[in-house]
């Protein structure tokens, strides 16, 4: 009987060679806050490293992003004025859409993704139009579609729902086809939970909600069938890509969207995840590019096709840099 060694004798460079999960920049997608008005490069508090911008300082960042390879950004409006009905969301001169024409016309190679949702530009913070403390889901659909319609003019190449009310995919769809434009990208989050986790992202946007909270339309952290149910539902209505959020919480969610997915699947690594990855590291608890590159190479390991993650730029310098070897 010949016994083998349970594990060989690896070299780093073989390691590398036989690794079953690959990263790279190109499947980043960075999470970008646009605020209203001019020069403002502005420090996040609860979220360490990341930075608000105003649109005519916003192609800093891409600039970044074009050193270090990343080639998707995901952007988040502050508005100046809110109301009820967040009209400021589908303004033509509304602050993600002055950023889009900006950042298409300085930098036309990045894909630019419009994040579609309320709760920014509402006045009471939530995802939707109220009656009373009710969202209303079929009203909220006609304003939705209003939003994707106006990033996609304004450069958008993908439009992404955020606000998980029930057929937001087929109004969306139908209304950027019925515009003529029909090759923009719908990237739903079609299974968003309602986590305590999107803290400093609330802080960050300033879209907490006045009153209550979202549970009454995003999903309840105990379920995972349901998750499968959002999921099919947004394929069938035409998503051509799907996300999973939060990430590292719910990578048993994830690898099981994957496995009844026909088209790409994405996961955020949310604000929360981020920032307790950030406090241990600045308590010299863990090593940080080791600690992100793990979390993402988890993600990717559990199914992710493309990573939403505030910590794209460094993970990608780190990842050129050799600085994330196991």
């Amino acid at each position: 009987m010949i016994v083998r060694p349970r594990r060989l004798r690896q070299t780093p460079a073989l390691r590398n060679l036989v690794a079953e999960t690959r990263l790279s920049a190109d499947m980043f997608i960075y999470p970008v806050f646009i605020r209203e008005g001019r020069g403002i490069v502005e420090d996040i508090p609860s979220l360490p490293g990341q930075k608000r911008y105003s649109p005519d300082t916003f192609p800093l960042v891409l600039e970044e992003m074009a050193r270090c390879g990343v080639r998707a950004v995901l952007l988040f409006g502050l508005p100046e004025r809110k109301d009820e009905t967040g009209t400021g969301a589908w303004d033509e001169n509304g602050v993600i859409q002055q950023a889009l024409r900006v950042g298409k016309k300085t930098f036309p190679e990045i894909t630019f993704i419009g994040d579609v949702c309320m709760c920014e530009y509402t006045s009471h913070g939530h995802c939707g139009i109220l009656h009373g403390h009710e969202v209303d889901n079929d009203e909220t659909l006609e304003y939705l579609t209003r939003i994707a319609v106006s990033q996609a003019a304004a450069g958008a190449d993908v439009v992404a729902p955020s606000d998980m009310m029930d057929g937001h995919v087929a109004a969306l769809r139908a209304g950027l086809d019925a515009a003529g434009m029909k090759d923009k990208i719908v990237f739903s989050y079609a299974v968003k939970y309602a986590s305590a986790f999107y803290g400093p992202f609330r802080d960050a946007a300033g879209s907490a909600p006045a009153f209550g909270d979202r549970r009454g339309y995003q999903m309840d952290p105990r379920n995972a069938r349901e998750g499968l149910k959002e999921a099919r539902l947004d394929i069938e209505e035409g998503a051509d890509m799907i996300m999973v959020k939060p990430g590292l919480l719910y990578m048993d969610v994830l690898r099981a969207v994957k496995e009844i997915s026909s088209v790409p699947v994405g996961s955020y690594c949310v604000s929360g995840e981020y920032a307790m990855i950030k406090a241990a590291a600045a308590k010299g608890w863990l090593d940080e590019p080791r600690a992100v590159a793990e979390a993402a190479y988890s993600l990717a390991r559990a199914g992710a096709d493309v990573i939403v993650t505030y910590s794209a730029l460094d993970l990608a310098r780190w990842l050129k840099e050799g600085r994330v070897a196991f």
